[in-house]
């Protein structure tokens, strides 16, 4: 049967009868993806944010350094957020261009309600050339969310990973548990091998069709 939704469950661990997944966490990490090309997305659909106007990833990428560190996040927060307070320590939000989609790594210990779509919408208004690069650090010290850019769709929005300290030790199969690592710590900025499984997938796709189908 297929499920509009479907979950996977990959890994569960034992853990103490007050812990709690999302107070006890102490990293996340998101990727938000841009379809960034005239034709409309066709697998992609519900998967990306479709932009077709042309968007410069550099300048993106220059304003986001921008936001990084320790600030009051009040400019990019929903109204209906109801955290006590807008400070959050902003670990990496990073840009880059791969072929027609723009993807922007996020990794914070905790964001507002939001956030990201927010911070997303900003960067696509400087990246479309309507705003200056230095436009989304005026917005964050001004504090005022009706001056920043529009709410970026869900649809681009993914959830990559969640660090617990100490680890729960979840009894993942060793593959999983490599690419789940990887892909937290390539979003805070450490570099990693290549899981495995992900090089000989490469390896397998630069490969002849006709050696592949044989």
């Amino acid at each position: 049967r297929t499920l509009p939704h479907p979950v996977v469950v990959l890994a569960a661990a034992r853990v103490a009868e007050d812990f709690s997944a999302r107070f006890d966490c102490t990293g996340r990490a998101y990727r938000y993806r841009i379809l960034n090309r005239p034709s409309r997305p066709g697998l992609e659909a519900r998967r990306a944010w479709h932009v077709k106007r042309r968007l410069d990833a550099e300048a993106m990428h220059e304003a986001a350094q921008m936001l990084l560190g320790q600030h009051d996040f009040s400019a990019f927060r929903a109204a209906s957020c109801q955290a006590k307070s807008a400070l959050r320590t902003l670990d990496r939000l990073d840009v880059a261009r791969i072929g027609d989609a723009i993807e922007i790594s996020v990794a914070a210990r905790s964001f507002l309600h939001h956030q990201v779509r927010h911070m997303v919408g900003t960067l696509a208004e400087i990246g479309a050339g309507r705003r200056p690069v230095s436009w989304a650090r005026s917005l964050l010290e001004g504090r005022d969310r009706t001056k920043a850019g529009q709410t970026a769709p869900p649809d681009g929005l993914t959830f990559v990973a969640a660090r617990y300290e100490p680890d729960p030790g979840f009894d993942m199969d060793a593959q999983p548990a490599r690419y789940m690592e990887g892909m937290f710590k390539a979003l805070v900025g450490v570099r990693i091998e290549v899981a495995e499984w992900t090089a000989k997938r490469k390896q397998s796709q630069n490969r002849p069709m006709a050696d592949r189908l044989a």
